[in-house]
């Protein structure tokens, strides 16, 4: 066998910056949006309006959810339109907007409503779809990881900086640095980011609305769509409630940091070699498994251990331990099950759960916390991750594929039907196909496959 196995072909220094620079702009909207989280239900528990009222306190952690997951496709399509650097600034826009809203809201209704201009601002298809226009086929799912590997990073960061922050600025003063962040992107992307030089329908990395019906009608795709919706509706009933719990059993607002610091740490770190062993050894199912055995464990630590700090802490850490898994490793799942020319559509789909699971946690959440305490917290969360544990165990294991995409020299676009037969006779190959214009191809590989004989295919040697 060959020894060129895996074509490393370097990033240009344009496509750099727009990596770099559309990372950038996810951390900073994204750094804003998870920096209240922690301390988000204490604060709007204490509001002119909340009277205690649990239900109101879930909405206004869960809120930015529905408008996010209502605007997160039309946006995305009006990038196509409109320019994408355009709905960039307007989604920026409508996020600060939010963002100073919440900042100023003197009760919980106002709170609410400003969370929910936040989520408004929905410009994740946009970026992601300007940053595939600014990079070649190639390198794209590299410059796709990059932007994945921030939104796990500021996470982690958000959850120990916001209420360390709060000691100082206060809440309405993060959601005031949130606005100012979101506008420091704006410049970020008009100064720094590269102006496409043709911006254009991309299947692997755009929706495309007459194909979600395929989305939808897809088994494996719709059980990861279920899947990344409790992964979130859970995260967000827990910080609907355990706030106010932890708060209840002596740790200052202030100090909630030194609770998650721990727990984020080590869920950080023990996610690298699980994820290692899940894509190297074709353990996914397993290591999926095991994510979600995770989750329902820590569930239960805070449950039984809800009158210790220190019981809830180490809940806490073997809870992040199974939750940074399943974020790291469902969208690789859903980018190796989904086609290649129907990836763009089924990130679009799975982008639009997660943020419905954000919405219908926190409400959820807010309800069963009122009029049932934390027990009902726990039992519905415990409820919807066994049900996702049932769903993940009947699901097939994902095969250890990759997906590639090659621009076709125009001298090979003339027979597509005698190119795609060829390709896919290449020992390796899983499903071959091209792009509407006929431009890229796009080819499932196994993981060790040898890109030797494809090129040689591509360029006539």
């Amino acid at each position: 066998m060959s020894k060129r196995k895996h074509n490393k072909i370097p990033l240009l220094a344009h496509e750099w910056r727009a990596s770099i620079s559309l990372a950038g702009v996810y951390a900073l909207r994204m750094l804003g949006m998870f920096l209240v989280l922690p301390v988000l239900a204490l604060y709007a528990d204490g509001l002119p309006g909340a009277d205690n009222n649990k239900t109101l306190v879930g909405l206004a952690v869960g809120m930015y959810g529905l408008t996010q997951a209502l605007m997160q496709l039309p946006l995305g399509i009006a990038s196509d339109r409109f320019g994408r650097k355009k709905v960039i600034y307007l989604g920026l826009a409508v996020f600060a907007l939010g963002s100073f809203l919440s900042a100023m809201a003197d009760n919980v209704t106002l709170l609410i409503i400003g969370r929910a201009v936040q989520g408004a601002g929905a410009v994740s298809a946009a970026v992601t779809a300007l940053l595939a226009d600014l990079t070649r086929e190639e390198v794209r799912t590299r410059a796709m990881a990059s932007v994945g590997l921030t939104i796990g990073l500021t996470f982690a960061a958000s959850m120990v900086l916001g209420p360390v922050l709060t000691r100082f600025v206060g809440v309405p003063g993060l959601f005031a640095l949130t606005g100012f962040l979101c506008l420091a992107a704006v410049a970020v992307v008009a100064l720094v980011t590269p102006n496409p030089t043709v911006s254009k329908l991309r299947q692997d990395a755009d929706t495309q609305p007459s194909r979600i019906s395929e989305v939808l009608k897809n088994r494996l795709l719709m059980q990861l769509n279920f899947g990344i919706f409790a992964l979130q509706a859970v995260m967000m009933a827990i910080f609907a409630s355990l706030p106010t719990v932890a708060e209840g059993l002596g740790l200052a607002r202030t100090s909630h940091g030194m609770l998650y610091l721990p727990a984020v740490l080590l869920g950080l770190v023990l996610m690298v070699p699980a994820i290692i062993l899940a894509e190297t050894r074709n353990k996914m199912k397993a290591v999926f498994v095991a994510g979600i055995l995770l989750i329902a464990a820590g569930l239960a630590g805070m449950y039984f251990g809800i009158a210790s700090l220190l019981a809830i802490g180490a809940a806490l850490a073997v809870y992040f331990v199974g939750f940074n898994i399943l974020e790291a490793s469902l969208p690789s799942i859903v980018s190796k099950v989904a086609p290649v020319d129907l990836k763009g559509t089924a990130m679009g789909v799975y982008n639009t759960a997660q943020s419905v699971g954000v919405f219908v946690g926190g409400s959820v959440g807010g309800v069963l916390f009122r009029h049932f305490g934390f027990g009902g917290v726990f039992l519905f969360s415990l409820a919807l991750t066994l049900l996702w544990l049932a769903v993940a165990l009947a699901a097939p294991s994902p095969k250890p594929v990759r997906n590639l995409m090659l621009a076709l020299p125009p001298e090979r676009r003339g027979d597509l039907g005698s190119l795609k037969s060829r390709v896919a006779a290449l020992a390796g190959v899983e499903a071959v196909s091209f792009s509407e214009d006929g431009e890229t191809l796009f080819v499932k590989v196994l993981q060790h496959f040898d890109e030797e004989p494809l090129q040689k295919i591509l360029t006539g040697a």
